[in-house]
């Protein structure tokens, strides 16, 4: 039994010193207006219709239709008119002839190449031959004056897959290029080419990317004034309902800290619902949000003690408990780490009656073993810390573990109703590539951003050094490679979401959005423990700021 007497000498911790919240109690004042909600709500189904009369109209011209369903997707309307949007774009697909963009300028064979792969469809990149000179194997340089052109093109090659070089290519030349041109804009077009370069859309939260996109081409989406409308209702609509769920949950996690007594842990409540807002942003989903935001709060206090507290003796008898999964295991762990333990049971227990069953698999008991096997590679991870740094494929074994996916996957499928089948999930327990892949650059990347804060504390054990120990290489050389590593799995992951899918794209899009919140956090610096970085934009964005009608 793990006592503390009184005269024992505190242990040596490894203690992070964490920013505190920058947000306090500011959401847990947020007051839901109901009839206001309904007002929006009700505004949005004309224009909505309106919208969709537009979309299956034969009459519309085919570069019309592409562009029109390319704002809707950029706006964050999609789940709205995702058949109508299918069905059309089959038809358009069957239509093509790839000699018809002969005479296609860079941003409408930009801008089509980009809904059909959005959509899934095997659209082929070599549309954008005609943009090399042969001779020279270079870019046309007369390209580079068309910065639409260039900005959609670059954002086209974000959805590349393995093989297509003129794409690999495009990344290089349309960076360096709109980068030089940066300097000489002014007004909107400035701003859309520092937001693209900083922040491409296919790699960016979907509900800030939405808003991001209002804010930048309002002049071009207001040639569709109905379209305009719903957007900004849309918006607002969501506001109101997210700030609703961000209260719920920011009271839910102050209750907690009352019990549970871990000072030591990052408060981070509203940076992990924007981070599980980004899974998906239908209205319907409110509840599989909220449980979600449960979980990963719940999975910071546990990473925090095993990573920024608790001692190796504390870990192996706080992993021994998790795995019993027994109130009665609870007297074997030390006194400050006992509330938190007989939250999380009395948690997964609530949880357990509010979630309905999908046919035989129960998706909170799937939550519940995938927060048991994180507990255990967080373990291990610190015996390796404690030892020896493993070899990079022992590493990345756990790492997979460790970059929280399948605990964060499996939380939001449970709230997704009849879609999640005993085949879907048969499926992700195959671990099918697409899954694999999201996991390693989940791990990878945010190794990146946050080995050097790790070392300032104590000896690290992430993937960099165990890729320099199997290699036999500098630390410059590994991060190279991790870096084509996770390059690469960005490609794998669009391949994944090309028809014909394995599943579903709709139990797709929450694994490949969990992958892009990756990409937004840990793309400069650890934006989750340093959230002024990151998170505080985002938030103020969805949460302070209104859309103006």
């Amino acid at each position: 039994m793990a006592t503390t007497k009184a005269n024992t000498i505190e242990p040596e911790r490894p203690l992070a010193n964490f920013p505190p919240s920058i947000w306090g109690d500011r959401f847990l004042s947020f007051t839901l207006d109901n009839s206001q909600l309904e007002a929006y709500g009700e505004a949005m189904e004309q224009p909505k219709e309106q919208l969709r009369k537009l979309i299956l109209n034969p009459a519309v011209d085919f570069n019309d239709k592409l562009s029109l369903i390319y704002f809707v997707h950029r706006l964050g309307l999609t789940y709205l008119f995702l058949k109508d949007i299918d069905g059309q774009l089959d038809k358009l697909f069957n239509q093509i002839n790839i000699q018809t963009y002969d005479k296609a300028d860079l941003y409408t064979t930009s801008i089509h190449f980009q809904v059909f792969r959005i959509f899934g469809y095997r659209f082929s990149c070599d549309v954008f031959n005609k943009f090399k000179d042969f001779r020279s194997g270079e870019f046309k340089e007369d390209i580079t004056t068309d910065v639409r052109g260039m900005l959609s093109f670059f954002e086209s090659a974000q959805l590349r897959i393995r093989g297509e070089s003129i794409l690999d290519e495009a990344i290089a030349f349309t960076k360096s290029k709109l980068k030089s041109l940066e300097k000489t804009l002014q007004g909107t077009l400035a701003s859309q080419v520092k937001h693209t370069l900083e922040r491409p859309f296919h790699r960016g939260h979907p509900m800030f990317e939405a808003r991001q996109y209002l804010s930048h081409y309002e002049e071009e989406i207001a040639r569709y004034d109905l379209l305009l409308t719903l957007a900004k209702l849309h918006f607002n609509y969501l506001q109101l309902l997210q700030k609703e769920e961000l209260r719920i949950v920011s009271k839910w996690w102050k209750d907690m800290q009352s019990q549970v007594k871990t000072p030591y842990v990052r408060d981070r409540a509203a940076e992990c619902y924007v981070w599980i807002l980004a899974i998906y942003l239908e209205p319907y989903y409110s509840q599989a949000r909220i449980i979600t935001t449960k979980v990963i709060l719940l999975l910071v206090v546990l990473d925090d003690t095993y990573d920024a507290y608790a001692t190796i003796e504390e870990m192996r008898l706080l992993t021994q408990a998790i795995n019993r999964w027994d109130i009665t295991a609870m007297s074997q762990l030390p006194e400050y780490i006992k509330p938190y333990y007989k939250f999380i049971l009395n948690q997964y227990a609530e949880w357990n009656k509010q979630v309905p069953q999908q046919g035989t698999t129960n998706l909170i008991e799937a939550s519940k073993k995938a927060f048991q096997e994180m507990a255990n590679a967080y373990l291990q991870e610190a015996e390796w810390r404690h030892s020896e740094v493993p070899s990079f494929e022992e590493y990345m074994k756990i790492g997979l573990i460790t970059s929280g996916y399948g605990l964060l996957y499996k939380s939001a499928l449970s709230g997704m109703g009849k879609i999640v089948t005993e085949e879907v999930i048969a499926w992700y327990e195959s671990h099918p590539k697409i899954v694999t892949t999201s996991q390693t650059i989940g791990r990878l990347h945010g190794d990146l951003m946050t080995i050097a804060f790790e070392r300032e504390r104590a000896p690290s054990a992430t993937g960099v050094d165990a890729y320099m120990k199997t290699f036999g290489v500098s630390e410059n050389v590994a991060i190279e490679a991790i870096i084509n590593i996770i390059e690469d799995g960005w490609k794998d992951i669009n391949e994944g979401c090309l028809k014909p899918t394995e599943v579903p794209m709709e139990i797709l899009a929450p694994l490949v959005n969990l992958t892009r919140m990756i990409y937004v956090i840990y793309k400069y610096t650890d934006g989750f423990t340093f959230s002024e970085c990151t998170f505080k934009e985002y938030i103020e964005l969805l949460f302070c700021v209104s859309v103006p009608m």
